[in-house]
Parts: C-alpha cells; sequence; structure tokens
C-alpha cells in the first residue's frame, strides 16, 4: 500500500501536509470510539486549499493516506514532547483536541504498536521528505519547506480563547532566515481581513525544526490557519467563498518562498 503521494514540482518549494490524511486501518477503528473514527482533528481540506497554488507556482506537494490518529508525522518518532510542560496528544494519540479518550477502554497502542506505525507510515514520509528537499536543493542551489496544517479556531486543552487566523512558526527565527520571516510578515500586515501571530502558541512542530536548516541552504515555515476561514468547522464541509480569499494570502506567502 503506499501510505503517501508525493508530487514533484520544478521549483525550489516542498509543500508538506502532514494531517491532511483521513484514513483509519479496518483493525484500529474497531479499538477506537465511535466520534474517533469521524478523525474530527483531521486538517480539514489543506490538500484542496495548496494543490491549485501548488500546480500554478511549480510547487512539489507530499500528503500521506493516514489520518493522524494512526501516527502523527509532526511529530519526533521517539515521542518527546513539543512543548514541554503542555497537555498534547502525541506521536500516537489516545486523546483528541477536546480532551477525550480515542480509543476504548483497554484498546490503546502499546510500544510495539506504536513502534510498527512509525516504522509503516511515520519513517517512509520522512524518507520521502529529506530525499524531495534534496533533490530540490541539488537542482536548485537551496530549498523551501512549507508545513500546511489547520486547526479549530477554539480548541480549550491547547489554548486559550480564538486561535488568530493565520499562525506561522518559524521554530523562533531558528527554521528559516530573518529575511524570509520578515517577507512572510509584511504580507500578513499588509492585509485586514486576517489577524495573525508569528511564533505564538504554534512555533513549528517537528518538520519545521527537523528539516528548517537555514545555514545548509533549506528553510522551513509552518503555517496553521484557523479553520473557521474557510470551512465549517462542525460539518466539516469546505466553504468556497471563504477559501477563495484565505488561498490568495496563501498565495502571496508562497511566492515569498520563491523570491
Amino acid at each position: 500500500m503506499d501510505t503517501f503521494t508525493l508530487t514533484r514540482g520544478r521549483v525550489p518549494l516542498l509543500i508538506s501536509l502532514p494531517h491532511n490524511g483521513t484514513w483509519l486501518p479496518d483493525d484500529l477503528a474497531a479499538r477506537m470510539q465511535p466520534e474517533a473514527r469521524r478523525v474530527p482533528d483531521t486538517d480539514w481540506h489543506v490538500a484542496r486549499l495548496y494543490e491549485p497554488l501548488a500546480q500554478e507556482l511549480g510547487a512539489s506537494v507530499i500528503k500521506p493516506l493516514a489520518s493522524r490518529y494512526v501516527v502523527d508525522l509532526n511529530r519526533p518518532a521517539d515521542g518527546h514532547a513539543l512543548y514541554p510542560g503542555r497537555r498534547e496528544t502525541g506521536l500516537a494519540p489516545t486523546i483528541g483536541f477536546d480532551g477525550q479518550p480515542l480509543y476504548l477502554n483497554g484498546q490503546e497502542p502499546d510500544a510495539d504498536d506504536i513502534h510498527r506505525r512509525v516504522e509503516t507510515w511515520w519513517r517512509p514520509y520522512h524518507l520521502a521528505l529529506a530525499g524531495e528537499l534534496a533533490r530540490l536543493k541539488a537542482e536548485h542551489g537551496r530549498a523551501v519547506l512549507w508545513d500546511g496544517h489547520s486547526i479549530k479556531s477554539h480548541v480549550p486543552m491547547l489554548f486559550e480563547g480564538r486561535l488568530p487566523d493565520f499562525n506561522l512558526g518559524t521554530a523562533d527565527g531558528a527554521s528559516c532566515s530573518a529575511d524570509l520571516q520578515w517577507s512572510l510578515t509584511r504580507v500578513l500586515e499588509g492585509q485586514r481581513r486576517y489577524d495573525f501571530v508569528v511564533n505564538g502558541r504554534f512555533k513549528g512542530g517537528h518538520i519545521t525544526r527537523h528539516y528548517g536548516q537555514p545555514a545548509e541552504g533549506v528553510q522551513a515555515v509552518q503555517l496553521e490557519l484557523a479553520q473557521c476561514q474557510y470551512m465549517d468547522e462542525e460539518s466539516f464541509a469546505w466553504d468556497e467563498a471563504k477559501a477563495v480569499q484565505v488561498q490568495a494570502i496563501i498565495r502571496e506567502l508562497l511566492r515569498c518562498c520563491l523570491a
């Protein structure tokens, strides 16, 4: 079974969508709570947001088949915390963003189960991601990795109040150049429709922190979008009118990565 899809582009930009997947293996779904089988914590429709822009700009795109409930591709394989001291869902989540258990009682994954998931789903994605960055850098002398995410605008377990619409993360400036972060910030400052923050609650996950090595010619940026700005958060339905407006801003942000 193919565990991900990679579309190779012609410019030094790779868009990673690690939480776009919705598929659950039957044996895993049978162990989960009924609500969890709906995979509500998916980064809904991010491929639909990004793929037209990637085709337009000539960027590469990588996205997984499986849900983040199988294994979270934006966590390190050893499972250590991204934000120590804060509640997180982890490498093989056992709770959702609502804090409720994902599994039926006694059906949570053990160490062997998690290891199998890492080898089957996590490692192939990261090998392909690293390989595509290497290809782009070899061809263009540089590469930019854009890690595209989205989340409900209100997630009390993770943050207080309403999340800003656009949340840029650059690992506090470590994963990309100061010039790129400044250019991206200028785009967001230049519009009035959406609020935004840079390196707020979401500073960039494992993908951004691990692959963003600007001194070695690879920059990385994470964007976490508030889902209310392009979809209905309760039904998960796509909102075309809203999405077009969001895509216009994302287009300008991605162009900064190619400047």
